[in-house]
């Protein structure tokens, strides 16, 4: 049975001019108002003109591809190449099984689910399909994170995208995955002081899992903390989220609290973080009829 990959990423738009057609994408094709594209491209602009995910997830799937010896084929959720163009690519090359594996390691229905969803439609029953829910107790990348985190006497800081609060509601999982990653990650590390928050909260006008991160700061400056590392342990490569969250806004935020704040370095293409993606994909049973 010829096995494929497909690697599966959020996405980012390739250029300036992009930005309103991504946003729109992210809201289902409703256009954001001018003053929120405004706003997302100042963010931007503030980090260097662009997001280097898309150059990041291509070198993650050679990478993975190299160690792997099966042909894997990225999937974009929100920006090109999409994950319907994936599978057929896969399918077209002769792929019987095709494994799912999205690049964000804790599940919930309304993000890794909808990844999921979309692979199932562009497949439709032409291959056997063996989708990664989540890898986020996985022993390999467990110590990959407490080596990241390494030895520190700095409060630790586990962060991960924000999601809006209904999904607790329907039991959804993701909350409780991150916990239990942070708290393996810091037992893995002998980190004694440690806290989760969320970040890239989006104006929905609803409510969103909290804390925020700049909120976080604030609660543990209050606690005594003037050192603080920050593990975006939801995140495997460097981003907008990355880069303006923690690095703009929670680094201006420490800065007027007098916390020393530093960051995990991102898992990226490290060739470490690749043999983890390996092992999760070969760990993966073969479908049976």
């Amino acid at each position: 049975m010829k096995t494929a990959v497909v690697l599966m990423a959020y996405g980012s738009p390739s250029s300036p001019e992009d930005i309103p057609a991504y946003f729109a994408d992210i809201r289902g094709g409703r256009p954001a108002s001018p003053k929120a594209v405004a706003e997302l491209k100042e963010r931007y602009r503030r980090i260097g003109g662009g997001s280097p995910l898309n150059e990041i997830t291509e070198r993650q799937r050679a990478a993975l591809e190299r160690e792997l010896g099966v042909p894997v084929y990225v999937g974009m959720k929100h920006w090109t190449p999409r994950i319907a163009e994936a599978a057929e690519r896969a399918l077209a090359d002769g792929a019987q099984r095709v494994i799912g594996l999205v690049l964000a390691p804790h599940f919930s229905h309304m993000s890794v689910g909808g990844y999921k969803r979309q692979l199932e439609e562009a497949l439709a029953g032409r291959a056997e399909l063996v989708f990664v829910s989540s890898y986020h107790a996985f022993g390999p990348f467990i110590e990959l994170l407490a080596e990241r985190v390494g030895a520190t006497d700095a409060h630790v800081v586990f962060t991960a995208h924000s999601l809006p609060e209904r999904i607790l509601d329907d039991g959804d999982p993701y909350k409780k995955q991150l916990l239990e990653t942070s708290r393996l990650v810091a037992e893995k590390a002998g980190v004694e002081s440690w806290s989760f928050a969320f970040q890239s909260e989006s104006s929905t006008g609803e409510p969103w899992l909290g804390p925020d991160i700049v909120d976080e700061l604030e609660r543990v400056h209050g606690e005594g903390v003037r050192k603080v590392l920050v593990a975006p342990i939801g995140f495997v490569a460097d981003h907008l989220e990355i880069y303006w969250d923690i690095d703009v806004e929670a680094r201006e935020k420490a800065a007027e609290l007098g916390v020393e704040l530093d960051r995990m370095e991102s898992l990226n293409d490290d060739p470490a973080f690749i043999r983890v993606l390996a092992s999760v994909v070969t760990e993966q049973p073969v479908p049976t009829r």
